[in-house]
């Protein structure tokens, strides 16, 4: 069957913002966070059902929580996602590698060369998550007494973003001669030095490494924020999108896509990939009942702690049976927050039911048979609420499995996922032009 829209599916690979229970579901993997061995092998397992992209999440910190919550958490323990990628190019071949880096606890010219250099490692399969830190815990391990406030975390960013980009832009396509006959390594009038002088931001270049094999590794988003919805119409080429229902998923796409032309940019230049929680069963009790069974396995401890991770604020002392109180504007992710107070005010859940659901996973969710969530995604994807979906498993290995031998083949029987890769970089995966070179047009 021939479409003329088709789905994007990338794979979210940290517990941090999953379910908090995943590591204790029967039969799975504790150690799946923390086990090349096994995240080696689930992306040799999603490149086998062509994912266009593997994503590591990253924050710089551990989480900020209360310790009886923080010692009941797989997050507390993970690979740097820059050091993870290059070694999983080594062993895969055609899936894309989006790895997260700060904005605020970073420097402009280290992202650059990283990002760079491993899109050289994997032949043009990179892909950078452009984030501003939500844990506010981060600002104590980079000499801070506070974290970065939100709105200039976000001037920041944009600053960076286009000093990152004019580094990868340092070196024209052609510039690297290697002429063993002249002696000549490079054409000086190849190269240009940024000179970048800003409000936060003061960069000389150019990079020391040669332009990327895409021009740039795709730029990923995922704030929901008004100045996060603003930054990525400017910016970004993929968002990882955040409504947890078709009405809230639509009005965003159609926000983010609809400033893009004033801006100059294609709304087709731009992929929207809310997170989805799947739960996968032969049959749709089979399904809840897994389902069931993870949600049993939370503990108490971590619901109230990560309602307070998520509200910003401590949830501790709040009656459990009685509606949420009024909450002060967070300095963390105001977009999670902002998701919370919407269920909230939709639902009139107290206190103890809002921990419960946060401590099992509070977003999209699609719980059923295999043929039932490719119905809802096909939904989602002819309403123009999504590009695709950014896949989260509920436990591993069962259920990347699920996903992979039951979900994908029916997307495909559908016509609405690939049977094969169609091009060799994440950009031909996900239909994005090479950016050109603002230095050597």
């Amino acid at each position: 069957m021939s479409r003329a829209r088709r789905l994007h599916l990338g794979a979210f690979m940290r517990p941090l913002g999953i379910h908090t229970a995943w590591w204790r579901y029967p039969g799975g993997y504790p150690d799946a966070n923390f086990s090349f061995t096994h995240l080696a092998h689930f992306a040799q397992r999603l490149e086998s059902a062509k994912f266009d992209a593997f994503f590591m999440a990253d924050h710089l910190a551990v989480m900020n929580m209360p310790m009886a919550a923080l010692r009941r958490s797989a997050t507390v323990t993970s690979f740097d996602p820059l050091t993870l990628l290059p070694a999983l190019a080594v062993l895969t071949e055609r899936i894309g590698l989006i790895a997260t880096a700060s904005t605020t606890y970073n420097e402009p010219y280290h992202v650059a060369r990283k990002f760079a250099s491993l899109d050289h490692i994997s032949k043009g399969r990179a892909g950078w998550n452009l984030v501003t830190s939500g844990n506010p815990d981060e600002a104590h391990n980079f000499g801070r007494d506070a974290h970065v406030d939100h709105a200039t975390r976000y001037a920041r960013a944009r600053e960076f973003f286009d000093v990152v980009t004019g580094l990868w832009d340092s070196w024209a396509d052609d510039a690297f001669l290697m002429d063993p006959e002249s002696g000549l390594f490079f054409d000086p009038e190849r190269m240009h030095v940024l000179d970048h002088r800003g409000e936060f931001l003061t960069v000389k270049g150019p990079l020391n490494v040669a332009r990327p094999v895409q021009g740039w590794p795709v730029i990923v988003q995922a704030g929901a924020s008004e100045a996060g919805r603003q930054i990525a119409a400017e910016t970004a080429e993929v968002v990882f999108g955040s409504g947890s229902t078709l009405e809230a998923a639509r009005t965003f796409y159609a926000d983010v896509k609809g400033r893009m032309p004033a801006l100059g940019r294609d709304p087709d230049h731009l992929k929207i990939l809310p997170g989805a929680f799947v739960v996968l069963g032969e049959t749709e009790d089979e399904a809840k009942a897994k389902k069931a069974r993870l949600d049993d396995l939370v503990h108490p401890d971590s619901g109230l702690a990560n309602l307070s991770v998520r509200l910003g604020v401590d949830a501790s002392g709040f009656p459990l049976d009685a509606p949420l109180p009024e909450i002060p504007e967070t300095n963390a992710s105001r977009s999670g927050q902002a998701q919370i107070l919407d269920y909230a005010r939709r639902t009139g859940a107290t206190v103890r039911e809002l921990a419960r659901k946060v401590g099992g996973y509070g977003g999209l969710q699609m719980v059923g048979t295999a043929a039932a969530v490719a119905d809802r995604m096909e939904e989602w994807l002819e309403s123009r609420a999504c590009d695709g979906f950014n896949v989260m498993f509920p436990f591993v290995p069962e259920g990347l499995d699920d996903v992979v031998d039951r979900l994908v083949p029916e997307l495909q029987r559908r016509g609405l996922f690939r049977r094969d890769y169609e091009g060799t970089t994440l950009r031909d995966h996900l239909g994005l032009p090479r950016p050109g070179n603002r230095f050597f047009p």
